[in-house]
């Protein structure tokens, strides 16, 4: 089955790693009904990725549906120098980061990272190894500085460095990840995810950098850019939820709050949000999840998010798409769930004083109203779709653009269903060829009721002002 066929609304999204990036792997993949492929780009190289791209696109033209996928830049990471064998901090200890590249001992390491240096402050802390060790800065030199360990353990080279209390001054991009971004783009990726997000002008300098080539998706994983959650949804085309770094930085108890927060936030202005990282962590190695990972899927799908993301479970996990398939059937239960019980659904919104949102409320509405088996949106954007979407509607919702660019980015949107279209001005002709879509895909059947939403004059972006009921 096509995932444009599954009947469920909330999308998949996996990423493909040594376990899934094969052409057989990814058919079986899609088929179990993964809707966009995420290529983690801190992990294998430029050229194993191509492979993954090609095979992703040739799987496309044989279905004959858009597959979207998501290029992941790996940000910047902080990690200390080399470390001799057995290095065990102990808690109380004073301990030393430097600027030098010495093998580092039970007294100091190297940290390579000017960056972390210029900003630094008394009472900082430094989380190490997602956050085993944690460390505290007592006292700031030239090229070192002092912290006492507050929780010890063992010490390895290149471990990770987190530092929740500070804000760095570091560019958006690094190298590799420009690097890796003008690739991503000369492939074709639909979106780009920018890792490390802080304040909102580093996706507006990262947007600037893919200029309007892909979408931008700016993963909430550093304390500071919750300060600033509000402008940065607003210039970002969508946001993750990236729970493994944020979990890190940020007490675990705050994390579920801040995730209700953040999808909250996107759907109040239609930005696609996507929940993220250990949903079902346990299938890396077991084939079946745990009771608590089922209720952590449901929630988001509770709580609104468009989509939820496979990480390890599928890039290196021992039953990729059994992963995929339980995860799917966890999203359909919650959603049948919703359509039984609709005090659980996630709260109306208030509608913005603007015409193309109160058009798609009333599109919605009259759907619901005349019981409309399905919602028909022409769009050349997807805005159109966005804006349908963030409603929720109870009813499929399938949308026509002439664009297959479009119609890949959409299939990380909430409920959305996408078909190719001719490009056309005569909008019965339009309304003709969306029917036989919807006639051909057996979505509703003959005597059915059709809302139909699009723009006047008829093709032009950004003019989504009408509404047709029309009859199957």
């Amino acid at each position: 089955m096509s995932p444009s066929a599954l009947p469920r609304a909330t999308k998949i999204v996996a990423t493909i790693g040594t376990a899934s990036g094969t052409p057989e792997a990814l058919r079986e993949l899609l088929a179990a009904g993964v809707n966009v492929f995420r290529l983690n780009f801190s992990h294998g190289t430029q050229g194993e990725q191509a492979e993954r791209i090609r095979a992703i696109r040739a799987l496309e033209e044989e279905t004959g549906y858009p597959v979207c996928i998501l290029a992941d830049l790996q940000g910047p990471k902080h990690r200390v120098g080399p470390v001799e064998e057995g290095v065990v901090l102990t808690a109380g200890d004073s301990f030393v980061f430097d600027r030098s590249t010495d093998i580092g001992t039970a007294s100091r390491v190297g940290l390579p990272h000017p960056e972390i240096f210029a900003v630094l402050q008394p009472g900082a802390r430094l989380l190490i190894d997602d956050g085993k060790l944690v460390l505290r800065v007592t006292g700031i030199g030239d090229d070192s500085f002092t912290t006492t360990v507050e929780v010890g353990g063992p010490l390895s080279s290149r471990k990770g460095v987190n530092l929740p209390d500070l804000v760095l001054e570091s560019p958006p991009l690094t190298e590799k990840d420009k690097s890796d971004l003008a690739f991503a783009l000369d492939c074709g990726v639909d979106w780009v995810a920018l890792s490390f997000v802080q304040r909102a002008r580093d996706v507006i300098e990262a947007k600037a950098a893919i200029d309007g080539r892909a979408a931008l998706m700016s993963k909430i994983e550093k304390p500071a850019a919750l300060a600033e959650l509000s402008d940065i949804v607003t210039a970002s085309d969508g946001v993750m939820v990236a729970r493994g770094d944020l979990g890190v930085e940020l007490p675990p108890e705050e994390v579920p709050g801040w995730q209700k927060r953040i999808v909250a936030e996107c759907r109040m202005v239609g930005k696609p949000v996507v929940v993220a990282t250990q949903m079902l962590e346990s299938m890396i190695t077991n084939p079946t999840p745990t009771r608590a990972e089922a209720s952590d899927v449901a929630g988001a799908v509770f709580d609104g998010a468009d989509a939820v993301m496979l990480s390890g479970e599928t890039a290196v996990g021992k039953y990729p798409v059994e992963t995929v398939k339980i995860m799917g059937r966890i999203i359909a239960a919650a959603e049948g769930h919703i359509m039984a019980h609709p005090e659980n659904a996630p709260p109306k919104l208030p509608t913005e004083p603007s015409l193309y949102h109160a058009v798609a409320l009333a599109t919605v509405s009259l759907a619901e109203t005349v019981g409309a088996e399905v919602i028909v949106a022409f769009s050349t954007s997807g805005n159109t779709a966005v804006r349908i979407a963030r409603e929720r509607p109870r009813i499929p919702f399938l949308v026509l653009s002439p664009f297959v660019e479009v119609r890949r980015r959409l299939a990380i949107l909430w409920g959305t269903q996408t078909a190719g279209s001719t490009i056309t001005e005569d909008f019965e002709a339009a309304i003709d060829e969306g029917v036989a879509e919807i006639s051909g895909r057996g979505i509703a059947a003959a005597g059915a009721h059709v809302v139909i939403v699009a723009g006047m004059p008829f093709g032009i972006a950004g003019t989504t002002n009408s509404i047709r009921v029309a009859t199957i």
